[in-house]
């Protein structure tokens, strides 16, 4: 991928992931049905995605340039080794498609996604984690943060009556893995950076996010009944390809657009995807209701209010000028 893109590409591009996140929430979603047991699919998804990844590292002369040059970084200390459990993230994110997406749907599951990922990344600006250093919170981002959570307690106020008691917290798990989710795509960054291909990146996070929901899987295996036997659907499989599409993206283009751009590209695409799937493909127990659509709207919105540059900054003075221009 080209350092510089344009900017119309780079967030069509954000849009693509984004996109494809909303398409691998339902897909885990339904793997998480299938088997009734949703760690089990995240499971699953994570596996097949580290199967493909090791693949494309040992296939490729990219893949296996960038292994070499992140095992040279670690070992002269240049890049933290904390950076390496961002996977943990995605792992988060997926076990919530896997338990959540059933009851809850693909749309009020993004939204609360959107939620996480706008306060998430009012806090990467503000403690300067990404790539463009540390931003102030100006009003317009607080406003539209506020905004974004009002917009999501609305949409899913409408489901209350409709869903199972204990589904409204199931939405505390996307809302969560949001929050974190701007720090996971600058570590990313990093990692792509030091490495000069994002498939180092998405091979890392895919390893982390495996090992994590492995020994989860394992640790809850002899206390609950044994999930169901794998389905014979091959598209229930592309879960984990999809998360491929999501990483590799996302780390190829932080460092080209910033995490701002990216994740307005990524929410204006898993919105779109999301309400499109649950209108397209309707759950049963969580259709898409006018609080749902509306309240899509207003999120998209809300981040425009967000991340949209009302003032533009003076032009700099130059001393060494001598005169007014």
């Amino acid at each position: 991928m080209p350092r510089h893109l344009p900017l119309p590409t780079g967030l069509g591009l954000a849009m693509v992931a984004g996109l494809a996140l909303a398409l691998q929430s339902r897909i885990t979603g339904t793997m998480g049905q299938r088997l009734d047991d949703g760690l089990a699919a995240a499971l699953v998804s994570f596996g097949s995605g580290l199967l493909v990844m090791v693949l494309l590292t040992l296939g490729t002369r990219a893949g296996r340039a960038g292994a070499s040059a992140l095992r040279g970084a670690l070992s002269r200390r240049e890049l933290p080794p904390w950076y390496l459990a961002a996977g943990t993230i995605g792992a988060s994110l997926v076990l919530g498609q896997g338990v959540a997406v059933g009851t809850v749907g693909v749309a009020l599951f993004t939204i609360a996604l959107v939620a996480g990922q706008t306060v998430g990344g009012l806090l990467v600006d503000r403690v300067g984690f990404g790539a463009g250093g540390r931003k102030r919170l100006t009003a317009p981002r607080l406003a539209g943060s506020v905004l974004t959570l009002a917009a999501v307690a609305w949409a899913v106020s409408a489901k209350f009556t409709t869903l199972g008691p204990g589904a409204p917290a199931l939405l505390l798990l996307p809302l969560l893995a949001g929050l974190f989710y701007g720090f996971q795509q600058a570590m990313n960054g990093r990692i792509g950076a030091v490495a000069g291909t994002p498939l180092t990146p998405t091979l890392t996070n895919f390893a982390a996010g495996t090992v994590v929901l492995l020994a989860a899987w394992l640790i809850k295996l002899p206390f609950s009944p044994p999930a169901h036997a794998l389905p014979h659907d091959w598209w229930l499989y592309s879960a984990g390809p999809l998360g491929i599409v999501v990483v590799f993206l996302s780390a190829a283009l932080v460092r080209r657009i910033g995490v701002l751009l990216l994740g307005l590209g990524g929410v204006a695409g898993q919105l779109v995807g999301s309400v499109l799937l649950d209108l397209a493909f309707p759950s049963p127990v969580a259709a898409v209701g006018t609080a749902t659509v509306l309240g899509t709207a207003l999120t998209l919105i809300a981040v425009v209010i967000a991340a949209a540059p009302w003032r533009r900054n003076p032009a700099p003075v130059h001393a060494s000028s001598g005169r007014a221009r």
